[in-house]
């Protein structure tokens, strides 16, 4: 065991520099410098984890180069329309596992999704029975649904929060210059029953963006970019956990391989094809959102693209 009141160049000797950096972290915790007890075990782990690391692959400079090369871009692509951050953390399947562990849900109650970075919390009201579709372009989707709590209860005026991509894989805030404004988008207060209905167009399943840093990482990996098609929701009642879902066309072809970790059985349902007069399709989704009573912590929108 280290002496802590040994001079710091003796108490190093024979550490690796991540090993020193350690126990330097150690050294101003027990003095009382590092109050932030959670930060610190944080940060001894990561870099226990970093020595593990650099003594399996033994990477040199020109790595550690390409490493920070790769951060920096990440930083560059990140804006107030674009958060490379965030898809970074959705394509390892960070935010999908965080959510697992904090946001786990009992057999019954509908799973927790990253949110994706796509979400606007300023969406305006849509009254029961309006459209989220500004620019009349789609396929017309007709959902309907129900909320309720885990015992079964209908959760009266419960606010539904949507957004979706349009019928080229699009969000809105994606191409402000060429949609509508809160486009595929808005909340709703579920009624007595705890109903609720909207209509919308098809949504598209789509590819991460293909520009950034990301991909760049994912397709030389020779790992899928592509999202099946899907809708975003989240729900909120008093008294239960907030849950932020996203509901997957179950005929979507990429369902097996979502590029953020996002589809869970539970989550796959069937967007009926209608026939109509006019030749033109039409479509309807009928579904429950299953809440759990606020006994943990509530769950508010981590990562997901």
């Amino acid at each position: 065991m280290r002496n802590p009141a040994m001079p710091p160049a003796m108490a190093e000797a024979g550490l690796s520099p991540l090993e020193a950096f350690g126990a330097r972290i150690e050294a101003g915790a027990r003095q009382g410098d590092a109050p932030n007890a959670r930060l610190v075990a944080a940060m001894l782990s990561v870099t226990g984890h970093m020595q593990a690391v650099l003594d399996e692959l033994r990477p040199d400079l020109d790595e550690l180069r390409a490493l920070v090369g790769f951060l920096t871009e990440v930083g560059y692509f990140t804006d107030s329309r674009r958060q490379e951050w965030v898809l970074l953390a959705d394509a390892l399947g960070l935010s999908a596992a965080i959510e697992d562990i904090n946001a786990p849900r009992p057999q019954g109650a509908t799973p927790n999704t990253p949110a994706g970075p796509f979400y606007r919390a300023d969406a305006p009201d849509v009254p029961l029975g309006g459209s989220l579709c500004l620019d009349g372009k789609g396929e017309s989707l007709r959902v309907t649904g129900q909320v309720r709590a885990l015992a079964g209860t209908p959760l009266a005026g419960a606010r539904v929060e949507v957004w979706h991509a349009n019928d080229q894989g699009l969000y809105e805030n994606q191409e402000p210059d060429q949609q509508p404004e809160f486009n595929l988008r808005g909340k709703l207060a579920a009624d007595p029953q705890g109903r609720f209905a909207f209509h919308t167009i098809r949504p598209a399943g789509y590819a991460l963006p293909g520009d950034g840093p990301v991909a760049m990482l994912l397709t030389r990996l020779g790992l899928s970019l592509d999202r099946p098609a899907h809708l975003h929701f989240r729900v909120s009642a008093p008294g239960y956990q907030t849950l932020t879902t996203q509901i997957f066309d179950r005929a979507d072809p990429a369902i097996g391989r979502d590029a953020v970790f996002g589809v869970k059985p539970e989550l796959l349902a069937e967007f009926r094809a209608h026939p109509s007069k006019d030749g033109a399709r039409t479509h309807s989704l009928d579904l429950n959102l299953v809440l759990c009573p606020l006994d943990k912590r509530d769950s508010g929108p981590v990562g997901g693209a």
